[in-house]
This record gives structure tokens, C-alpha cells and sequence, in this order.
């Protein structure tokens, strides 16, 4: 398989998860979505078709799934599916593009499991949804995802630091071990190489992440241990 047929594949792939998340899509709007022509949407919508995905078309309006097509692994009440809408609409406000972007792929998806009588309702609350706070929508650090991975597979990382304090900027090597957000901000603590001991890191403040190929250690402690133990971590200049 190329990288053409790999991308389609990923592409159709994808179209299905819309048309299961939404009533009814345009090939104008799916066009615009995957950066692509509309002739390649109709070609998309053609080889589902021929797969056996019951494609309904509206002439003039777009395009809509068969209800019943998929069968809900999971079903989620109206009050659960409340609760992933109020969380959908904090996390978009989150500043860590990574973590905006992953987080509506993964909500796109249990919203095509939720049967069509609470779609409507999930739409309709999510319209009178509204959080005030980063009302610009600004995205500072968009390295939340991939510090994650680094975290869970204990990758070593390597990050250009700036320190406004000194406005210096240091190369580090770290050992991911905790990340937690406070004020819309991510915090990253970190077993530093440089310092020979462990720091906290503003994800804002760094301004380049290379995940190396290197493994660490786990670390022996665990995080309600790391604060009990009092350690003194300097966030503005670690």
C-alpha cells in the first residue's frame, strides 16, 4: 500500500466518523475538512457505497448515515453524554493545541456511538454552552500530547528552555515524570539532566521538544510522594 492509498484510506476512515457524528454533511464541508476536492468526496462517498456503508443522499442538502448502521458498543444516557459535552467545551478553551485537537478526534467518535434522539439534545445543549474564561481561544504550547507519549513510554526528551527571568535560553535533556495544569497553563515535571534533579517546566516556555530515542529508568516515586516530600521545583527558572 503507498502513501496515496494509505491517506485515502485514512480519509475514508474518517468521512465515516463524520457522517456518524452528524446528521447530514455537505461534500462541500467534507471537501473543506480533508483539504480536498469535492469530485474527491464524491469519489470517497462512492467507494463506501460499494463497500456497503448505507450512504443516504438528500439532493441539495448532503449526505447522512443509515441510523442502525453501527451498533453502539457503548450507550450513553442523556446525562452522560451532558457531561462529554460541558467537558468538550472546558477542554476547547484548554491552551495546548495538541491537546484541543486529540481531544475533539477522541469526542467526534463517542459522539457517532450516541443514537440520534440524543444527538439533538447534544447539539442543542452544546449551542447553550458557554465558558467565558480564554475568551480569545489562545493557544500557547502545543506539546501536551507528545509529552504524554514520552511520560507513559519513558522516552527521554530534549527541550530548548527560555527563562524570561534572565531571558536565557538552555538545552535540556529530561525525564518526563508528571504534567499538571494550573491557571489554563501546563506544567511539566521533569528529572533534568542539566540540574541533576528534578524541575518544573511551563509547556508556554518551551520553545522546541525533540523526543529522543533513549529510554529512562521508571521513577520510583510517585507523584503524591514527589509533593509530600517537599521538593522546592523552580517553574520560572528551573
Amino acid at each position: 500500500m503507498n502513501d496515496n492509498d494509505t491517506k485515502r484510506l485514512s480519509r475514508l476512515t474518517a468521512i465515516l466518523t463524520q457522517l456518524q457524528t452528524k446528521r447530514l454533511l455537505t461534500a462541500s464541508e467534507l471537501a473543506q475538512k480533508f483539504s480536498v476536492s469535492k469530485r474527491t468526496i464524491y469519489r470517497d462517498i462512492r467507494a463506501l457505497e460499494q463497500a456497503g456503508v448505507p450512504i443516504l443522499t438528500e439532493e441539495g442538502k448532503g449526505y447522512s448515515i443509515m441510523e442502525g448502521y453501527r451498533i453502539p458498543p457503548v450507550m450513553f444516557t442523556e446525562s452522560e453524554a451532558n457531561a462529554l459535552i460541558t467537558a468538550e467545551k472546558l477542554v476547547l478553551k484548554n491552551k495546548d493545541a495538541s491537546f484541543v485537537e486529540h481531544y475533539t478526534e477522541a469526542i467526534n467518535k463517542i459522539k457517532s456511538v450516541l443514537r440520534l434522539t440524543i444527538k439533538d439534545k447534544v447539539d442543542l445543549l452544546s449551542n447553550r454552552t458557554l465558558f467565558i474564561h480564554n475568551s480569545e481561544n489562545e493557544r500557547t504550547s502545543n506539546y501536551l500530547s507528545t509529552l504524554q507519549l514520552a511520560l507513559t513510554n519513558y522516552n527521554l526528551a530534549e527541550i530548548n528552555y527560555h527563562s524570561p527571568d534572565n531571558n536565557q535560553t538552555t538545552k535540556r535533556i529530561v525525564e518526563p515524570f508528571a504534567i499538571y495544569s494550573t491557571h489554563e497553563n501546563w506544567l511539566l515535571i521533569a528529572f533534568c539532566h542539566l540540574r541533576n534533579d528534578f524541575r518544573t517546566f511551563r509547556l508556554d516556555r518551551i520553545l522546541n521538544l525533540t523526543i529522543l530515542s533513549g529510554k529512562f529508568e521508571p521513577h520510583k516515586i510517585t507523584l503524591q510522594e514527589y509533593f509530600e516530600l517537599g521538593k522546592k521545583n523552580t517553574i520560572h527558572n528551573p
